[in-house]
């Protein structure tokens, strides 16, 4: 398939996208790939505002449109300042949104866990893609696309005192398939599970041997790139997945076949 061809595929001119936690490493790829390929970007980050800042601006620069905005996806009035921007900004309906807010926010077993970091976990990974989703549902127009981040955690429990990043992973998950149905035929909804990819989240969380030995046992014998979960989203976001809802897609290189 030629280049050009390639692009046209995910012909995404004239839609608007909403990417939260899109100030690094995946949230942020994401954001250049869907404005690569033509859409209107809302880029909302939490605390990374110079990553944001910087893709907000090599995308005007490029000749699209973009915006970053601070925000917590775990408050309702932080969420409906970040819908209600884009549309006074972009012109009144959402087509894509990409939540990628989450986190795991400490490894702690669960006789070190008080019921705080439990809600905290739970509310940062599942309860602000609920809230976000249902902050976009009035503007996306038939044919949208919602696109959560899971985790290969979801599927596997994750490792050392991450039973409750995992739990809430799993009903990321859940919450996909639910929605899909609820929400057919006329938005689709799909998330991702990254495994191992070479992030933030893993130089914080994950020791040098662990992350090297998972990648010389995967059959690709890699760690994954922002720029691999970002094709798959792009994808995921563009009419040649208008098949795929309810989806749980595993981007692990093998690691782990569900």
């Amino acid at each position: 398939m030629s280049n050009k061809q390639q692009a046209a595929s995910y012909d995404l001119a004239g839609k608007v996208a909403v990417v939260t936690g899109g100030g690094r490493d995946i949230g942020r790829a994401c954001a250049l790939n869907l404005a690569h390929f033509g859409a209107a970007v809302a880029i909302n980050y939490h605390s990374s505002s110079t990553g944001a800042d910087s893709a907000a601006a090599d995308i005007t620069a490029a000749g699209g449109k973009a915006f970053a905005l601070q925000g917590d996806m775990t408050s309702a009035g932080d969420v409906a300042g970040l819908i209600n921007k884009t549309v006074a900004t972009f012109g009144g309906s959402i087509d894509i949104l990409v939540h990628v807010t989450g986190g795991l926010v400490a490894r702690k077993t669960l006789a070190e866990m008080g019921i705080d970091h439990w809600e905290h976990v739970m509310a940062l990974n599942a309860t602000s893609f609920m809230r976000t989703a249902q902050a976009v549902l009035p503007h996306m127009k038939n044919g949208g696309s919602i696109i959560g981040l899971a985790s290969q955690a979801g599927r596997d429990g994750g490792g050392p005192g991450a039973t409750a990043y995992a739990a809430s992973k799993g009903a990321v998950m859940t919450f996909t398939r639910g929605l899909a149905k609820e929400l057919g035929p006329d938005i689709r909804v799909n998330s991702v599970c990254p495994g191992m990819i070479d992030t933030d989240f893993h130089n914080t969380f994950t020791k040098p041997e662990v992350r090297t030995h998972v990648a010389n046992i995967t059959p690709l014998k890699r760690e994954g790139t922002s720029q691999d979960v970002a094709n798959v989203v792009t994808y995921l976001a563009s009419d040649q997945a208008a098949f795929i809802t309810g989806a749980n897609i595993d981007i692990n290189g093998g690691m782990l076949f569900s």
